[in-house]
C-alpha cells in the first residue's frame, strides 16, 4: 500500500494503549528486515532515516526504497525524519516524499526550539504530514550518571507549554533512556512521563530505547509512550549475524551470504520488539 503518515498509526496507538516501532533503516537489507517483519506480525510500522543514514545511503535512494518496499506491503508503513537537524532538512525531506518529519532542538534554548518547530509545522501540515520534536535531552552512553540523565528530563509543565505553542504533533521526551546503550539497563521515569502525557495530550516518543527494560517498555507504554525509537539493537543484530556468516563459512565471497544472515538477524530482532510493543496484530 502507499505510504501513510505517522498521525495515521499513533493516534490509533494512543487510543488503543500499544506502541509502535520506529526501526533506523540504514541500508537495502534493513528496510526488507524491517517491512518483512511488520508483514509477518501484520503491525503497523515505522522506518525511519537518520542524517547519518541519509549521508550514506542518499536521501533519494531512501525514500526509492522504502516507497517500493511499502507499496508491496499489506500493512502501514511510514516513513519518518529521525533527528532532523534543521528547518531546511525538513523541508528536503517533504519535498523527497517523507510522510512523517522531526525537528530535534532539544539541544537549543527552548526559545529557540520552539520557534523552529513552529515553523516547520506550519509548512508540514499544509500538506498533511504531522512532526515530531524534542524537548529535554536524551543523552548519549559514555561517562554518564543516573544524575546527569536525571538533569537533563523533560520538564512536564515545559512540555505543555511547548505543545500548545508550536502545534507539535508528538513530543520525543528524555524520561531515562540513553543513546547508544549496548545493555538493557535504562530506567523510565514513569510518573514524570504520565504527567506529560496527561498535560500535553499527544502521543509520547521514545528515543535511545534499545538500552531500556522490557518492563520498562511496558511501564513507559501505559504511561502514554506511543512510539519507540529502535536504532543501536539493529546494529547489534545485523553486525552479530555477518559475523556469524563468516565464523561459519570465512572463505565465503558471496557478500550476498553474509549479509542476508544479517538481515534475517535483524527481522528477529524487530519482531521480538512488535511483540514486545504489543502493535503484533494492529495492522
Amino acid at each position: 500500500m502507499p505510504l501513510v503518515t505517522s498521525k495515521e498509526v499513533l493516534t490509533k496507538a494512543q487510543r488503543e494503549g500499544y506502541a509502535v516501532g520506529a526501526f533506523n533503516a540504514n541500508n537495502l537489507e534493513y528496510v526488507q528486515a524491517i517491512i518483512d517483519a511488520a508483514e509477518e506480525e501484520k503491525a503497523p510500522v515505522i522506518l525511519q532515516a537518520s542524517q547519518g543514514a541519509i549521508n550514506y545511503a542518499g536521501l533519494d535512494m531512501i525514500v526509492a526504497m522504502v516507497r517500493t518496499a511499502a507499496e508491496k506491503a499489506t500493512v502501514p508503513v511510514v516513513l519518518h525524519l529521525d533527528h532532523g537537524t534543521s528547518y531546511e532538512q525538513n523541508v528536503r525531506c517533504l519535498r523527497a516524499g517523507f510522510t512523517s518529519l522531526m525537528f530535534d532542538g532539544s539541544k537549543l534554548p527552548y526559545e529557540e526550539n520552539a520557534a523552529i518547530t513552529k515553523r516547520i509545522v506550519e509548512m508540514a501540515h499544509v500538506v498533511g504530514v504531522p512532526v515530531e520534536a524534542e524537548l529535554g535531552q536524551v543523552p548519549t552512553a559514555g561517562n554518564i550518571t543516573w544524575e546527569d540523565v536525571e538533569a537533563l528530563m523533560t520538564d512536564p509543565e515545559e512540555a505543555k507549554r511547548f505543545v500548545e505553542e508550536t502545534g507539535v504533533d508528538f513530543l520525543a521526551v528524555a524520561v531515562g533512556s540513553v543513546h547508544k546503550m549496548t545493555a538493557q539497563a535504562a530506567k523510565i521515569d514513569v510518573e514524570r512521563t504520565k504527567k506529560i502525557a496527561e498535560l500535553t495530550g499527544v502521543p509520547l516518543v521514545l528515543h535511545g530505547a534499545s538500552g531500556v527494560t522490557d518492563d520498562g517498555y511496558k511501564e513507559g507504554i501505559k504511561a502514554g509512550i506511543c512510539k519507540i525509537n529502535i536504532a543501536t539493537e539493529l546494529n547489534k543484530a545485523f553486525t552479530k549475524g555477518m559475523h556469524d556468516a563468516l565464523a561459519k563459512k570465512p572463505d565465503e565471497i558471496d557478500p550476498r551470504r553474509i549479509v542476508g544472515v544479517g538481515r534475517q538477524y535483524v527481522k528477529e530482532a524487530v519482531k521480538a520488539k512488535m511483540r514486545l510493543f504489543g502493535c503484533s496484530g494492529k495492522a
